[in-house]
């Protein structure tokens, strides 16, 4: 898997994690501050598609995670 790939699968977990802890309903609930963190992932592959600066991407590349190419549709 590239690097890419894997920030979309981190990006995905953590969300739909933080979502199940801080909805109300969920029965993992925790608190609604666990929301906070869904925002920031989400700013984070905002700010990720402008500036292509990702300190995921870094920690992965230092690991030998192969770069791949961009998808196009």
């Amino acid at each position: 898997m590239t690097v890419e790939r894997y920030i979309r699968i981190f990006a995905g977990l953590f969300i739909m994690l933080s979502l199940a802890l801080g909805v109300e309903g969920s029965p993992l609930f925790v608190s609604k501050w666990a929301l906070a963190f869904t925002a920031f992932v989400g700013l984070n592959l905002f700010q990720f598609g402008f500036t292509n600066f990702c300190p995921l991407a870094i920690i992965l590349k230092k690991l030998g995670v192969r770069e791949g190419v961009s998808c196009s549709a």
